[in-house]
């Protein structure tokens, strides 16, 4: 297996991001420097000490990552994994009656006529 080889920390955090690994060491001088350019990795090991097998078993939050490059969009588990959120919509009537044809457009490009022409009857007023 061949190690990619970049010109310097800035495209090696770059290609990490792209790949979006389960765990990611930062094993360089300045880790923090580097750790706010990390937006795609399950886990981040800042420095030397903090080495991976640590993180998995006795300082990190939690051993459950994204694998196979799904820290793209998805975190590790955490404490809003046990929190249920109920999602609220209070529109007023001027702002409702301006947004259904929107909503019936969008509905109608789904192939949901029902929620359409819900849409479309309710911005009737």
């Amino acid at each position: 297996m061949a190690a990619p080889v970049t010109r310097d920390l800035a495209e090696a955090v770059d290609l990490a991001n792209e790949y979006a690994p389960e765990h990611l060491a930062l094993s360089v001088t300045e880790p923090w420097r580097w750790a706010e350019k990390v937006n795609n990795a399950g886990g981040v090991f800042m420095g030397e000490h903090s080495f991976e097998v640590l993180g998995d078993y006795l300082a990190g939050p939690s051993h459950v990552m994204p694998t196979g490059g799904s820290a793209r969009f998805a975190s590790p588990l955490n404490v809003w994994d046990f929190v249920k959120i109920v999602s609220l919509v209070a529109l007023d009537d001027k702002t409702a009656q301006a947004v259904g044809p929107i909503a019936a457009t969008l509905a109608q490009s789904e192939g949901l006529d029902a929620h359409a022409n819900a849409a479309l009857l309710r911005s009737e007023k």
